[in-house]
This record gives C-alpha cells, structure tokens and sequence, in this order.
C-alpha cells in the first residue's frame, strides 16, 4: 500500500517538538510492515541542505483547474529526494521565496507566525493534491495522510478532485494538538484556489477567519488524534476549541491512536547521549545519569536529593504555570529541578529568576537540544508533565522507558499511559507515576509531595521504576492501527456504493 505521509517535521532533521519523533517512528514502522511510504514536506532549509536530489518531478500546476482557478503561489517545483539515514523518499515541496528562511519554520526572528504562512502551507497542501494525481506518474499513493494544520488543505484539494469527478486516493488527517489551528484572514482565502463554496460555515470558514485545521476535519476521510482520551476529549466544549460541533458531527469516523516511542532513540541501555548506560537490572548505574544531569545543569551533589526534570514547551497548555507557586515547598522537602524549555517570555523569565535565586537547586537552559533532554530525562528521578491538556505526551512515555517516574495530569495521553502510584496499584504492582487531577497549586503539590514519600522507600521506588520501565509503547502497535484504518479505507473506495 502506497503512504504519502504529509508533514513539516521530521527528526533529526528540523524538530521543534514531538511531531518531529512522530514523523520519523511511524514512518519507519509502517515501512516495516510492508507500506510503501514517502513524504511530502516543506523545503526548508535543514531538509534542503541534507537532501540528495533524485530527479524532479515537475512543477505544480498554475492557472486554471477543474473547478477554477489555481493557488496563487509563485513557481513550485517537486523533487523526489532521499536524506542520509533516512530510508523514506521525500518529495521535497521547493520555492525559496517561501521556504529558503533561516530559524523556526513557523515564526520569523521576531517571534511572530510569518505573514504568508497561509500561502507556504497551502503550497504544501497543493502538493500533497497533485502528487495523489498523479504529478509523479511513477507512484501514486492510495492515501494521503496529513498531519496537523501545515497539511491542513490537502484533505480539502482532494475533495475539489473528488467533486471535479476526478478518482483520488483517501484522505486521513492526524490531529496532534487542536490548539494550533492555522488560522488566517478571510482575504486569504481567495490565493487559496478552492471552490467559493469551500468558504461556508460547512466548509472552512471559522468565525469570519480561514482555519486550516477545519478545513482538514471537514474534508478528511477519516480522522484520528494521538490518543483514545483525546479522542474523547475534543468533543467537549472544553477542549474542543470551537471546533467540538464539527467534531461531534464527524464522530463516526475519528479516533484515537496512541503515538509510540521509538526506542532505537529512546532506551537506557543504548543511548548514544548517556556516558553510561543502564537499564531495569542495572538502575544503580543510574546515578551516573543523574550526576552528569547535575553537572550540565549547575546543581549541588546532593545524593539524597529528588530530582525532577522538565523538557517541554514553556506555556500554560503545560501546565508549567503551577510550578513556580509549588517551587519553595517543592524544595524545602528537598528537592532540585533541571529544567530544559522555551516559549512564553513570562515563564521563561520565571524559571531564570528561580535558577538566580536558588543556585544549585534549580538549573535552568532556555532553549532546546537533544543532548540536554536525554540528560534531563535519564537523570532525573521524576519528569513533571502537569498539563491543562495533552493529547498524547511523548515525554512522560521517554520517562517511563528510563525509569525516570511520570509526574503527570490526568488529561489526554497522560491519562492513557501513567497508572498512580495509589497504595492498591502500588499492591498490585501496576504504578508506574503520579497523577493528581486539579489543575491547581495544591492539586500539583499533592502529587509532589506523594513523590516524596514513595521515594523515602527506595525498594517500592525501584519496585515501580523497573514496572515502568518494562512498559512498552513501541511504533509497531499503532502502525499496525494505522494500517487497518488504511485497508479499510481502500476497501471503501473500491465497494460498489463508492463507484
């Protein structure tokens, strides 16, 4: 089965969170499974400069389509390319004048989403269109599957074919966080080059705005999102974000899916960034993880002291909010906090604050790289993911792999993989974390605290790391989930009620 697999992201080649990781394992394991996968990406400038160009495929179509007029877009060529140790091939989407930037994809030096970014990804959606008819002759995919709202139009193109009474592969588009919604102005919508009709309270039109994210759950075959929780969640006012009406509609054909670990990247015993490595049977070795954490991150050797880690985006959707209001009891029951982020000013400056007050207790890097964050996540003796909302997490599930105990919020895919360290589940010898449910002061210092005493056990503290640790939430499951939803799909479009 032929995957076009739509995204902005992939590790190790241009990350700014886990879609990246997300990219990169399910890709590899749907090949494993016999899928013929290729992805269709952005050239940005990491990406261009590590790729080898295979042939070009041609430009995408300008002016005139079935149904009217093109995107308006300057001259975009598609290249099929290969990256070194990636086995995926690549149809790199190229046009400098949209792409060729240096920094974030998303954002300019100043912080802010860049002003054409509706014409950077619509290109993108145009291209993952076009490829599904046909641009490359030589292989078209049986399903589109896009990934947040960069790849948002894809779904929507297809439809137009579709409408045009021209055959297109299915459609399936992956929510990964509702919160971003790829939202522009309505004037937007005419370089857009979509039937007129698409801009309607049942089409993208979101509040006066163009969403692309709406877009996509209007158009797509089939929906999923990064866990069975969330999955349920969206469909709340709460979290749906106005989008739980639609959401609720389309029901029937969303679901939840548990993102995987790759663990070539992500295992104690075989980490390349860990000087030492360890693993279940080995958890004193441990210590030097947490030593040399303690070295990177400026903080006191204090061996009896309880470490708690942090990788993440620094934003209220985090959680990390409630942190600065807990840290003096957090330390006077002894703890010390390494910390690896970046994203709202406020919070960054909060963190820096507390690292300047409390030296050798609270280590802070704004910023992110990868060396740090397997540092943080394998030595310290608990992550802290204390989200409002998380529709998957990858972080806790790193955490658990390196026995390194969740601190989490019951929410989203926090709720589907971290068991509470109750004293039934610590009987039963299911715990693996700690999970409170109040997003507030005490709800998070409750669970801090409950930290503390399990950790003055060191035997039931290890008793869970290696519980934790034994988990696993490999690629190869939801691959396997992925491709049933893709059989099912190519048998829809092969029964007769689809002729």
């Amino acid at each position: 089965m032929k995957i076009l697999y739509v995204c902005s992201e992939l590790f190790p080649f241009l990350k700014t969170g886990g879609l990246a990781d997300v990219s990169s394992g399910l890709s590899r394991a749907l090949q494993a499974l016999g899928c013929d996968v290729r992805f269709a990406m952005p050239a940005f400038p990491s990406l261009a400069g590590a790729a080898t160009v295979t042939r070009s495929i041609g430009l995408l179509p300008s002016g005139s389509t079935p149904w009217g007029q093109a995107p308006v877009l300057p001259a975009v060529d598609v290249a099929l390319t290969t990256l070194p140790g990636c086995d995926v091939p690549l149809y790199m989407v190229r046009a400098a004048s949209l792409y060729a930037r240096p920094g974030n994809p998303y954002l300019g030096p100043d912080g802010k989403d860049w002003d054409d970014n509706a014409q950077r990804f619509a290109a993108l959606g145009w291209a993952a269109a076009n490829i599904g008819q046909g641009l490359d002759p030589d292989w078209i995919p049986d399903v589109i599957h896009g990934h947040d709202w960069h790849a948002g139009l894809a779904p929507a193109y297809m439809r137009a074919f579709a409408d045009a009474g021209r055959i297109t592969p299915a459609t399936v588009f992956t929510i990964h966080n509702l919160a971003y919604q790829g939202l522009f102005p309505a004037s937007a919508f005419a370089q857009l080059g979509l039937p007129e009709s698409f801009f309607s309270m049942n089409g993208l039109e979101y509040y006066g705005q163009v969403s692309f994210m709406k877009a996509a759950l209007q158009y797509a075959d089939r929906i999923t999102t990064v866990s069975p929780t969330y999955a349920r969640e969206i469909l709340t006012g709460e979290q749906g974000l106005g989008l739980d009406g639609l959401l609720r509609e389309r029901a029937g054909v969303l679901s939840g899916i548990l993102n995987g670990v790759d663990y070539q990247v992500w295992s104690p015993a075989s980490d390349a960034l860990l000087s030492v490595p360890y693993d279940a049977d080995q958890l004193t070795q441990k210590s030097c993880a947490r030593q040399a954490l303690r070295e990177r991150f400026g903080l006191a050797p204090q061996p009896h002291a309880l470490v708690f880690g942090v990788v993440s985006r620094l934003s209220a959707q985090k959680g990390l909010h409630l942190l600065p209001l807990v840290l003096e009891e957090l330390l006077q029951l002894g703890g010390q906090i390494a910390l690896l982020g970046q994203g709202e000013p406020e919070l960054e400056r909060a963190f820096l604050e507390a690292a300047a007050r409390y030296p050798g207790q609270v280590g802070v890097h704004i910023g992110y790289d990868e060396g740090s964050a397997h540092a943080v996540v394998a030595g310290a003796d608990v992550i802290l993911v204390p989200s409002a909302f998380e529709p998957c997490g990858l972080t806790q599930l790193y955490g658990l792999r390196y026995g390194t105990l969740p601190l989490v919020r019951r929410v989203g895919g926090l709720a589907d993989t971290v068991v509470d360290c109750t004293p039934e589940n610590l009987h039963a010898g299911i715990a693996t974390g700690f999970v409170f449910d109040e997003l507030s002061r005490d709800g998070l210092l409750g669970a801090l605290q409950r930290a503390f005493t399990l950790f003055q056990r060191p035997r039931s503290w290890a008793a869970v790391q290696r519980t934790a640790m034994a988990l696993r939430f490999d690629w190869h499951a939801s691959a396997q989930h992925y491709l049933d939803l893709y059989q099912s799909l190519r048998a829809d479009k092969n029964s007769p009620e689809s002729v």
